[in-house]
């Protein structure tokens, strides 16, 4: 198990940006690099939708369409750590934002890195506005 915290949310206005923390604890670095770690949103009233994913290594990058080209996902492994840049944020970008970590590639592959129910540890979450 793997225990994951999220920081770094707030408030903004459109055209802002945030920078987003997951910690993860209760985990040796030997661990920690094993799992690929993920990066949820969900607004009120809306499913839960994939935003980004990083492999466990860190060379492999995946988006979101909707947040492609202004959110960039990175992990520091000697930190335990994934960070999700959100830049050029705007009023549809609100959302609970979770990170998740999961460990192997889906059985259905890239089709189904942004489905919720391939991750095996989830983060409380941490709130982000954007104003217009």
């Amino acid at each position: 198990q793997v225990q994951l915290v999220e920081s770094g949310g707030g408030s903004v206005q459109a055209g802002g940006s945030l920078r987003l923390s997951c910690a993860a604890s209760s985990t040796t670095y030997s661990t920690y690099v094993t799992y690929a770690m993920g990066w949820f949103r969900q607004a009120p009233g809306k499913e839960r939708e994939g935003v980004a994913r990083i492999s466990a290594t860190g060379f492999k990058t995946y988006y979101a369409d909707s947040v492609k080209g202004r959110f960039t996902i990175s992990r520091d492994n000697a930190k335990n750590t994934v960070y999700l840049q959100m830049n050029d944020l705007r009023p549809e970008d609100t959302a609970l934002y979770y990170c998740a970590a999961s460990q192997g590639w889906p059985a259905r592959g890239l089709s189904a890195i942004f489905e919720p129910e391939t991750y095996d540890n989830w983060g409380q979450g941490t709130q982000v506005t954007v104003s217009s």
